[in-house]
């Protein structure tokens, strides 16, 4: 009895720690089986019980039994100490059933005992302590160290799961993380801060505390280890080289190493980004981050040259920001003077006194400036002609001044020079050319051919532009020069600017016009006097006399002119309510001859205005109306009173401004606002209104109420805005007809005025959403009674002349009396 209950309690135990097999019992036939159970449990535990036909008596267990496991000859499977899975994970074991001689009758059959794995191991660091380094600015991220911990325990089970955490950062400046660890595989790295803020010359090293836990972490019951890591912080050596100078045109064997760039750690992946568009790119990199210049460069062509150095890692991924390559192409005298133009002109008048400067001639070198290669010197190297004498021109050596050095110039001597300048900078000479020509001064005056061209009478209608006169005045300067040209200005008797010369470029001829219309009432006969002068100053000691002035007689004749108006509109404004018989305005003509004006209106087509044909005083005659015509337009017309009867025209505006005049009003028909019949709960419509007056005079908003009457009960008025409102009702016991409600508006103007309004609302019938009226209801449409008395009318009237018809026959009989009765017979119709 007593192993009986142990047997049972044990089986119990066995099915607790993890299970019996794959039919979940605990006895039965000899056969294939496996086992799990956990490790750690108590010794002397029950598996199973295996059961075995006769004539088997017994059993017996071999395989890896490591002493550990027995079987009863009754068939019970138990172990007898504490099962290890880090010793040996799974058992493969052996079981037949022997009869009394101890013969294999059964099996021997395969029993397979897994080990399951609890958490009974603790993960350790493999070191105690770790060291590492890291650059400055590393990529974050990117593992620069690892730290690996194992664990005995099942790594296929959460036993056996690691994960590791930084639990301390020392120094820990501002309380920011520099550094991180993937927690799952050890691996260290910068954070964004990291990469930004690591520095060597603040912080050189760094200490991490470091820990592993197992149950991935998760479990309070996991057990953990921890390990120390030390940190050295190394200088970012992937930085921008210094400037590189090349000399140009270098005859070095290409391609020449001239810089280098390096990435913190070997494998990157150099490659150079050029920032301009170049026929061809003169730089290359190599793998190793040497950087080369392929072929000469030329500094005139190019003198400094920028572009970038890429360092990606294996999977084309930047490593860090590009940094810039800056190159500057070094000077040599390799380009000789050049000259700005094939021949330099200069100018220098006559009698120009001694060291007079002619002008600054300068040439160009395309080598690099305020350099020692770009110095010009200048030197004349001859002179042609060498009259009157040779070395009549120097030239100040580095500023190439070009000057007078012997004696003033004649034109007569010689009229014109060409000198030849040598420009030489260290290593190399060009020759230019300089023509300087000798230029006559301004010592003669103009001299008219006569001093009094007479007398000229014109109409004073003569048109603007016409040619009245032409004069002419001679120079002996060189001709074609401003010393010889001739310009020609009144200087007396046209005080109001009414003529002007203009001058025939190749004669020196002057062409008197009329510039402004002539006036006989103003100035009907004037002396003009000319001036002739020439553009260029004349020269010291020499002015102008009598025989450079000339004159004539302008004599204007009259002619009969239209009255003038001093404007071509007259415009004022007057308020829109003013008083017939108000005067608005006044319009003046002044006929030119003096003659009396009589003036009239045109284009008043409302008949508003009328005007005193004497004074031009202008009046209403009739109510204006803003609203009608805010700007009217008429014509007056000034007509000279006597002598041809010429009349001119000029424009008259009213402005009209504004008053309320005008009472509010809807703002469009509303005959067709309607409820459906009948009504079930109350309802509303909107309505708005409008006013013709502006804004400004009627108020900025109309206010609402219910008209007088009957309907306060029915009906109700709300305002929404200014001008918008809403029309309600106040039940719903309303007859199938039309009420007409009475609404008042007011402007709110000054003074407000206001208007009472009918707004006819409908009750009916809707079918489909839509009010329904009867067709015999509609306006202008005939009921059916009136239908059926206007057909009987109709035939009493055809009877009646049927009977007159039949009646004339009969008494006149024959054909002609049918023809007669016939034609009696059409004559009514026509009546």
């Amino acid at each position: 009895m007593a192993l009986a209950l142990l047997s049972s309690l044990c089986l119990l135990m066995i099915c607790l720690a993890g299970g019996y097999g794959q039919e979940g019992k605990f006895s039965g036939p000899l056969k294939p089986m496996t086992f799990s159970i956990f490790e750690g449990q108590e010794p002397s535990q029950i598996i199973f019980q295996f059961k075995a036909n006769p004539p088997a008596t017994t059993f017996e267990l071999t395989g890896e039994t490591d002493d550990i496991f027995m079987i009863e000859q009754d068939g019970l499977l138990y172990y007898t100490k504490a099962l290890d899975r880090e010793t040996r994970a799974v058992h493969h074991l052996q079981l037949a059933a022997l009869d009394s001689n101890g013969a294999i009758v059964e099996g021997p059959v395969s029993i397979t005992i897994e080990v399951k794995d609890i958490n009974d191991n603790r993960p350790t660091f493999l070191q105690s302590k770790y060291e590492g380094s890291v650059r400055q600015n590393s990529r974050p991220g990117k593992p620069f160290m690892y730290v690996n911990a194992t664990d005995l325990d099942d790594p296929t089970t959460p036993n056996g799961q690691l994960f590791y955490e930084i639990v301390i950062q020392l120094p820990k400046i501002n309380n920011v993380m520099y550094f991180q660890i993937n927690n799952k595989t050890g691996a260290i790295s910068l954070t964004q801060e990291g990469a930004q803020e690591l520095n060597p010359d603040k912080n050189p090293s760094y200490n991490l505390v470091v820990s592993v836990k197992d149950m991935g972490g998760q479990n309070d019951n996991s057990f953990s280890h921890t390990t120390s890591v030390d940190i050295t912080v190394r200088e970012n050596i992937w930085k921008a080289p210094e400037l590189v100078e090349i000399l140009e045109n270098s005859t070095d064997s290409y391609p020449v190493k001239i810089t280098q760039v390096r990435w913190n750690d070997p494998g990157a992946r150099y490659s150079l980004v050029n920032k301009e568009t170049l026929p061809v790119f003169p730089f290359s990199i190599d793998q190793e981050g040497d950087i080369f210049v392929t072929q000469p460069l030329d500094r005139e062509e190019k003198d400094a040259h920028v572009f970038f150095a890429i360092a990606k890692d294996e999977y084309g991924k930047p490593l860090a920001p590009p940094v810039d390559i800056h190159v500057k192409v070094i000077d040599i005298n390799d380009n000789p003077p050049t000259c700005l133009d094939r021949r330099t002109v200069f100018e220098v008048q006559e009698n120009e006194n001694l060291g007079s400067s002619i002008g600054i001639f300068t040439a160009h070198d395309m080598d690099e400036e305020n350099t020692i290669n770009s110095v010009l010197k200048y030197k004349i190297a001859h002179q042609t002609p060498k009259v009157p004498a040779d070395g009549l021109f120097s030239i100040e050596e580095y500023q190439g001044k070009l000057q007078l050095a012997k004696q003033s110039l004649k034109k007569q001597d010689n009229p014109q020079y060409n000198l030849t300048i040598e420009v030489s900078d260290k290593d190399f000479k060009t020759l230019c050319f300089v023509q300087v020509n000798v230029i006559d001064i301004n010592d003669q005056i103009p001299i008219f051919e006569k001093s009094d061209y007479g007398s000229i009478t014109l109409p004073e209608d003569t048109a603007v532009g016409s040619i009245i006169l032409i004069i002419q005045a001679t120079d002996a300067d060189e001709p074609f020069t401003g010393s010889s040209k001739i310009l020609y200005r009144v200087v007396q008797g046209d005080t109001e600017g009414r003529l002007e010369v203009d001058t025939d470029p190749q004669t020196n001829a002057g062409y008197v016009k009329i510039k402004k219309p002539l006036d006989f009432e103003t100035e009907p006969v004037s002396n003009i006097v000319f001036q002739a002068e020439n553009p260029e100053p004349l020269v010291y000691g020499v002015d102008y006399n009598a025989s450079s002035f000339a004159s004539f007689k302008l004599t204007v004749t009259d002619v009969n002119e239209a009255p003038v108006f001093p404007q071509h509109i007259f415009q004022v404004k007057v308020s829109e309510d003013t008083a017939v018989g108000t005067k608005v305005g006044n319009v003046t003509a002044k006929d030119p001859e003096g003659l009396a004006v009589s003036y009239s209106l045109r284009g008043d087509k409302r008949g508003w205005l009328k005007i005193d044909s004497v004074t031009g005083e202008i009046f209403s005659v009739a109510p204006l109306d803003r609203e009608a015509e805010s700007l009217y337009r008429v014509q007056v017309v000034a007509t000279e009173v006597g002598g041809s009867s010429l009349s001119s025209m000029a424009n008259f505006h009213l402005a009209l401004t504004d008053v309320n005049d005008n009472a509010p009003r809807l703002s469009k028909d509303y005959t067709g606002l309607f409820f459906c019949h009948p009504l079930s709960t109350p309802g509303r419509l909107v309505f708005a209104a409008a006013d013709d007056d502006l804004p400004s005079f009627r108020g900025p908003q109309f206010t609402f109420a219910l008209g007088s009457g009957s309907l306060q009960n029915d009906w109700e008025v709300s305002k929404i805005n200014g001008t918008h409102a809403t029309l309600s009702t106040k039940h719903t016991n309303f007859e199938e007809r039309v009420y007409e409600v009475p609404v008042r508006i007011s402007d709110g103007g000054r003074p407000p005025l206001e208007a009472t309004v009918s707004l006819p609302v409908t009750f009916c019938t809707c079918v489909e959403g839509s009010c329904f009226r009867p067709a015999g209801r509609q306006n202008g449409i005939p009921t059916v009674g009136m239908a059926v008395g206007i057909l009987l009318t109709t035939f009493l009237v055809i009877g009646i002349i049927l009977t007159v018809v039949f009646i004339r026959i009969r008494n006149n009989g024959g054909k002609d009396n049918v023809e007669n009765a016939r034609a009696s017979e059409v004559r009514p119709l026509r009546s």
